[in-house]
């Protein structure tokens, strides 16, 4: 399996107050500039999903994507993205992370593959109070799905969990919801200064 990376970073940032959240400081390193170093050991190659001016990531060295799809159509364009990307790089999988999400697993790449079967998503979850519940911006998405992504955007669909599972979806369930801890709010920002 040929896995490369996407990052999404193609919000709008609201709770935030607007602009991009992976640019923010945590610990004196960007949010962004954290996602990156955890995750380019994981993947052959990774790209950034944004959307506007990709000018002002270039210090990230990264290709920057943006969302084929108008209006912010949520997570699931931006692996869209990320699919088509991929496939240019000869990849027949990408794994998507979140920007705003530093603390994500170092072995979340190997652990979504385990999951992987046949033309399936994959999508890491947690166990919380009894339940598994799912993080659908980390999944391993066969590239194959591209085409059948996209009409279903184009039908409407942006819920993560409805298009996985006309897919059988899967999920692998980690151990710590602190591990997908996300920013996004200035509360949420302080928060991860502590778990720093």
């Amino acid at each position: 399996m040929k896995v490369a990376g996407v990052i999404l970073a193609g919000g709008q940032a609201r709770r935030m107050g607007g602009g991009d959240k992976g640019l923010l400081d945590l610990g004196g390193v960007s949010l962004l500039a954290r996602v990156t170093r955890r995750f380019a050991p994981q993947v052959e190659a990774m790209c950034l999903n944004a959307n506007g001016d990709a000018a002002r990531f270039d210090a990230f060295g990264l290709d920057v994507v943006a969302d084929p799809v108008e209006g912010f159509a949520g997570p699931l364009a931006g692996v869209l993205a990320g699919m088509r990307w991929a496939e240019a790089q000869g990849a027949d999988h990408v794994v998507s992370v979140a920007a705003d999400t530093p603390f994500f697993p170092s072995d979340l790449v190997e652990r979504l593959q385990t999951g992987a079967a046949g033309t399936s998503p994959v999508l890491a979850a947690v166990r919380e109070a009894g339940r598994v519940r799912r993080q659908p911006t980390f999944g391993l998405w066969p590239v194959a799905l591209a085409d059948d992504l996209e009409a279903a955007l184009g039908d409407g669909v942006r819920k993560v969990v409805q298009w996985t599972e006309r897919h059988d979806g899967r999920e692998v369930v980690f151990g710590s919801s602190d591990a997908f801890f996300n920013v996004n709010t200035p509360e949420d920002l302080a928060r991860a200064e502590l778990m720093l």
